[in-house]
């Protein structure tokens, strides 16, 4: 069992299905490590060099086919488009605020999980095996590769904490609690 919910980063990204993007203040810092900087980097571009053309030759496909008001390709390509330009925008907003998050490769023993920080833990309450998680920022957040968010219950209940504290974490369905088993 995996507690998905408890990765959750606050606000959202725009999808193809026309979730809109939470509004970010313009200034707000964007915490990533080296390597979450250069994938946005490199989406930024993709999104700017290859992308925007492909929706483009979409949306003039679309509009030699007549009537746009009943033109379904059309909308279907101007949606994509907002979405792209939104991501664009997005995009450009977190790496002009980008902090670089500095990587924790030294020795850790006695010392707080921070951002950053990879912490092995075990969930006492479901007895489960120890799982290891890195905290990140939001940006990067992937609870597939067991990257969660500073911002997340469960990231928030790491941070400043040392090996062997029991945390707790109150979640929609419950409290867990978990053992800090090392941090690196």
């Amino acid at each position: 069992m995996t507690d998905d919910f408890l990765f959750d980063a606050p606000g959202s990204v725009p999808t193809p299905g026309g979730a809109a993007a939470a509004p970010f203040p313009d200034d707000e810092q964007t915490l990533v490590t080296k390597e979450g900087l250069k994938k946005l980097t490199e989406e930024l571009t993709y999104l700017k060099t290859t992308r925007r053309k492909e929706v483009a030759q979409r949306l003039k496909e679309a509009i030699s086919y007549g009537d746009l008001s009943e033109n379904s390709e059309y909308e279907e390509a101007k949606n994509e488009q907002a979405f792209v330009e939104g991501r664009i925008l997005e995009l450009e907003r977190k790496i002009k605020n980008a902090k670089i998050i500095a990587d924790k490769k030294t020795d850790h023993r006695g010392k707080e999980v921070e951002i950053g920080s990879s912490v092995t833990v075990r969930n006492k309450t479901t007895r489960e095996e120890p799982e290891t998680y890195t905290i990140v920022g939001a940006t990067e957040a992937d609870p597939i590769e067991r990257k969660i968010s500073n911002e997340s219950p469960l990231g928030k209940a790491f941070l400043g904490k040392k090996k062997d504290d029991v945390v707790e974490v109150n979640a929609p369905n419950g409290i867990f609690r978990y053992e800090i088993l090392k941090v690196a």
